[in-house]
């Protein structure tokens, strides 16, 4: 076994894995809200100067690395990290440049630093950056995608991200040669919980209830054909005049969001979701919907494992 911590350290989320390289597996896993907004809060409120900016992150993982050791029998301390996702960001322990597209999916040819052992951070880190076009940026998404690919598969496809932001990456002859960002998550989040929509809409998880997936669908309709300004206006008359109900409008609005988001997508796309479960299954009945049938499924949590342990095995001799 050669174990290693795996750490995908998002905005606001971070997960902690402990991974053995050799089978890929997780042997020991710490999610929480310590992302890197509100660690880099905590930094602004510490008054260290900026030659301390990243022994402070690395002490805060440190702490959360205590936690995950507490859950296991193994030892975790002077084991290799590698990070991934806004880590290398401007508010992240340390700013590393984009690589700009294209790049390779093997990550061999991504911008990455390590930072040596010390007294007060007794592991090597190697931190991966993100990369760029001339009008996007994606970080975190990079090390996914070489996490869920085929390396034999050298037909144009397109890898899809759902999330607050999500990516939209295609990929050929083993090159990602562009990529677009869709803000569905976060307009999503705000019109159904800043909005005066509000109040027009009822959180749930999945589409089993057929008056639920119908109003999904409707929402995918829409969103191809009217004006979305105008067409989210209607989750507030739905309720307003009891068409649907708060369930149903939540389903409609998320619809029309998604819909907006895969409108451009031509029926042969070649397509890779990669994501959690529940939002999935949002993005599979859209896509089948849009009659868009050749799709994949690989979960987020592994893909990003499998792609650490590829960025393993590229910087093993200086790491271990």
């Amino acid at each position: 076994m050669q174990p290693f911590i795996s750490i995908d350290w998002g905005t606001s989320v971070l997960r902690i894995r402990l991974v053995d390289v050799n089978t890929m597996s997780v042997l020991a896993e710490e999610t929480n809200s310590t992302g890197i907004s509100s660690t880099f809060e905590l930094w602004k409120q510490s008054s260290k100067t900026d030659d301390q900016r990243l022994s402070f992150y690395q002490n805060i993982l440190l702490r959360e690395i205590k936690n995950l050791e507490e859950k296991t029998t193994i030892q975790t301390n002077r084991l290799p990290i590698i990070i991934s996702g806004m880590a290398t960001a401007t508010i992240g322990m340390k700013n590393i440049s984009y690589k700009e597209i294209p790049f390779s999916t093997s990550g061999h040819d991504l911008i990455v630093e390590i930072a040596e052992a010390t007294n007060d951070g007794p592991h090597k880190m190697l931190l991966i950056s993100g990369a760029r076009t001339n009008n996007d940026v994606m970080r975190g998404e990079e090390t996914q995608l070489t996490g869920s690919i085929d390396s034999a598969d050298k037909h144009q496809q397109l890898f899809i991200f759902p999330g607050t932001h999500s990516k939209h990456a295609i990929v050929k002859d083993g090159q990602v040669i562009n990529f677009k960002t869709y803000m569905t998550g976060e307009f999503f989040e705000l019109l159904s919980k800043k909005s005066i929509l509000s109040n027009s809409v009822e959180r749930i998880d999945d589409l089993t209830n057929q008056e639920n997936l119908r109003s999904f669908e409707k929402g995918i309709d829409d969103s191809l054909s009217v004006n979305i300004l105008n067409s989210v206006f209607q989750v507030r008359t739905n309720d307003l005049f009891k068409y649907l109900s708060k369930q149903e409008n939540y389903c409609y609005l998320s619809g029309l969001l998604i819909g907006t988001e895969l409108q451009e997508l031509k029926a042969d796309t070649l397509c890779t979701i990669v994501c959690d479960e529940t939002i999935g299954k949002f993005y599979k009945i859209a896509l089948r919907k849009l009659k868009i049938n050749k799709v994949k499924y690989v979960e987020a949590g592994k893909a990003v494992v499998k792609g650490h342990c590829r960025f393993f095995d590229l910087y093993k001799e200086q790491l271990v």
